[in-house]
């Protein structure tokens, strides 16, 4: 089975700089970080989906990187990839442990879509089988994202859940980040730097 993995980047998320780092940093960091995450999981390819030109140095060779508009939807672009099965995961989640990318995948046996909710709304990923199941609409930054998918889902058991994780959406989400926790070297350095 071809499993892809997009790391999806979008401008808004420079937004989330913490006073005293460069938002354009900021975004790269943690864009990378997620990037290096999914880059090093087993049975995937790794993809760079981003809004942002310039990213392509954060990028082992041969990744592919697919350019799109900042209000492209989720669904065009999960469209976009080659793949049986993908997941998207949001590139302001740099510490999202792997294990959480492996579940999604492993819950595609009971359901149409999975996703691993984000606290205080929106999804950090979100995987289905390819191409993106009709009914489906999906957003991660809709503020209730599962509870959407299961309305326009024919059933509600077509929609299944991960345990969730955090996002990087504003400069106080930084606090959330466990300075235990192996990984999101770029936006440790850049953090403690300030």
């Amino acid at each position: 089975m071809n499993r892809v993995v997009a790391v999806l980047v979008r401008r808004h998320m420079a937004q989330a700089a913490p006073a005293g780092v460069d938002p354009v940093a900021f975004l790269e960091a943690v864009a990378e970080d997620t990037y290096e995450m999914v880059a090093g999981l087993d049975l995937v390819t790794p993809v760079l989906v981003t809004s942002v030109p310039g990213l392509d140095d954060i990028v082992w060779p041969g990744t592919e990187v697919i350019a799109i508009d900042d209000d492209e939807p989720l669904a065009s672009v999960l469209g976009r990839l080659d793949a049986d099965q993908a997941a998207v995961v949001s590139a302001d989640a740099p510490d999202l442990p792997p294990l959480l990318v492996g579940k999604l995948f492993r819950e595609l046996g009971r359901a149409e879509i999975t996703v691993c909710p984000a606290e205080n709304g929106g999804a950090v990923a979100l995987a289905c089988a390819l191409p993106v199941p009709a009914w489906a609409r999906p957003d991660l930054d809709a503020p209730d994202v599962v509870k959407a998918l299961r309305a326009q889902a024919p059933g509600p058991r077509r929609v299944a859940t991960t345990p969730g994780w955090h996002r990087l959406r504003s400069a106080a989400d930084v606090a959330r980040l466990d300075p235990g926790l192996e990984g999101w070297d770029n936006t440790r350095a850049l953090v403690r730097a300030r």
